[in-house]
């Protein structure tokens, strides 16, 4: 994340501001923080603002982040409003989840202010925020300070091996996963030991732990990687890498095929390419059908499974080569996705 805003900083400054005098608008605002968290939008059934329309900059953007919270519930956005500090800060800690939403509500700004001091003690938070290089100052500034944060860890495995996790996997003590608590799934996050100096990348897809003063649990596999097993807890450091989505990975940054028909579409989708042994969960916004699966070897498996919007269809290519999945909408209307599986190392798991 640091990278990303240190890009996004140097684009910025090196263009004049249109908005150095009257401030930047709550659009603009808004999607300058999405941007620096590489987090994808999905196409939500939620009903979008009012005054955001379907086809407009940053409408599926704010449509999502209205129906994941980070943006409050409301009719209207006013997305050409002059974006106001309390506003800013509220979405700033929002997008970085540095609590559980319930937490991060407009009476908790003050709070929140205190335990990240990134503007002065007593700052009106019905100022403007006068131009981007102010707001990417801020964004900087609470990234620094969360990357210094030392955090518990702890370690699950055996007792939850091959249960499922809060998305819808199988959780692998043998894989390199974590649970937290506010973290997007399939975040990336970079865990350092603060003892040994040792890391691990870790992809968040779980929820918890739920133990007082203890942020994030490790798979054995994960944990191991930089302690010994029989430690069970270390300190660590966090740094928020991003959506798997949006990360390179087996030499080439990772491309998905979203759309069964114009109405019903995959929320990350298909891969063109895929890493052998890796869980991939499908999930749309509608009633989806999995009709078969082709193997790389010329089987056919026949699956008929109907997927739920809230459900998860699962599947893990087991050798290399090419896989037909056979989709199609409640009404019949088909479509076939191809993917590659590969064997190769993930620079974005485990480093």
């Amino acid at each position: 994340m640091r990278n990303i805003v240190a890009a996004l900083f140097i684009l910025i400054v090196s263009i004049p501001s249109a908005y150095a005098a009257d401030g930047i608008s709550r659009r603009e605002g808004f999607l300058l923080l999405w941007q620096s968290i590489q987090r994808p939008a999905f196409a939500m059934r939620e009903v979008p603002f009012t005054d955001v329309i379907d086809g407009e900059r940053g409408f599926q953007e704010i449509t999502y982040a209205k129906n994941r919270g980070v943006l409050d519930d409301e009719d209207a956005f006013r997305p050409e409003d002059t974006l106001v500090l309390g506003d800013a800060l509220l979405w700033l800690y929002r997008t970085r989840n540095v609590a559980e939403l319930p937490d991060m509500q407009k009476e908790h700004v003050s709070a929140l202010m205190v335990r990240y001091p990134i503007v002065a003690s007593g700052s009106d938070i019905s100022a403007i925020v006068a131009s981007q290089e102010e707001l990417l100052f801020l964004m900087s500034k609470l990234d620094s300070l969360l990357r210094d944060e030392v955090h518990e860890v702890s370690m699950y495995g055996e007792e939850f091996h091959g249960d499922g996790t809060a998305f819808g996997e199988t959780f692998d003590m043998h894989a390199i996963t974590a649970a937290h608590r506010s973290f997007p799934h399939n975040t990336l996050v970079k865990v350092t030991n603060i003892d040994n100096d040792k890391s691990v990348t870790v992809r968040i897809n779980d929820r918890g732990p739920y133990i007082d003063g203890r942020d994030m649990d490790l798979s054995v596999a994960a944990f191991t990687m930089i302690a010994p097993r029989s430690q069970g807890l270390l300190r660590a450091r966090f740094e928020r890498l991003g959506d798997i989505a949006l990360v390179e990975g087996c030499g080439e940054r990772l491309r998905f095929q979203q759309r069964i028909t114009k109405d019903v579409r995959f929320q990350r989708g298909v891969p063109h390419q895929w890493q052998t042994g890796k869980s991939l969960t499908l999930k749309a916004n509608r009633w989806f059908v999995v009709r078969g699966i082709t193997y790389p070897d010329g089987t056919v498996v026949r699956v008929q499974d109907w997927v739920h919007p809230d459900e998860f269809f699962g599947f893990t290519p087991s050798t290399p080569g090419r896989y037909v999945f056979q989709f199609a909408s409640t009404e019949g209307r088909r479509r076939e996705m191809r993917m590659n599986a590969v064997d190769c190392a993930s620079d974005a798991l485990e480093q």
